[in-house]
């Protein structure tokens, strides 16, 4: 169970209709909450928080904030299973830093087109015409 906090830079009552539809028909998603004040979505379940950012990054400008265990009760857990859970938490960790860094070095690149186009040095049957 995880508890995903996005920073999200909602305008509008009707955008934030949108986004609340698009995270709530995620797989995993157990509980949704926003605090409109501080633009912050709080989605708590089995998520991929990389998946909630691509979907919401189509209506709004969406940043990851935190991403970690969400707190439950049970306080008897075998030492096995905090350390397979927390083994889980750092590869999640690991893969939202690659994620983000790879976006920003996208977001940055310059587009360039590329036309290719031939020359009579280089091929002299392409510039004889027949009429």
């Amino acid at each position: 169970m995880n508890k995903v906090v996005l920073h999200v830079e909602l305008h509008d009552g009707k955008i934030k209709k949108k986004a609340m539809k698009v995270v709530s028909n995620l797989s995993g998603v157990e509980s949704v909450s926003m605090d409109m004040k501080d633009q912050k979505l709080t989605l708590i379940g089995d998520i991929d928080p990389v998946v909630a950012v691509e979907k919401l990054r189509k209506l709004c400008d969406t940043r990851i904030v935190s991403v970690g265990p969400a707190k439950e009760e049970n306080e008897g857990k075998n030492n096995e299973v905090e350390a397979a859970e927390n083994q889980n938490q750092n590869n999640l960790a690991d893969s939202v830093n690659i994620y983000e860094a790879y976006h920003i070095h996208n977001q940055y690149q310059m587009r360039q087109h590329h036309y290719c186009c031939t020359s009579v040095e280089e091929n002299p049957n392409d510039a004889c015409v027949i009429c």
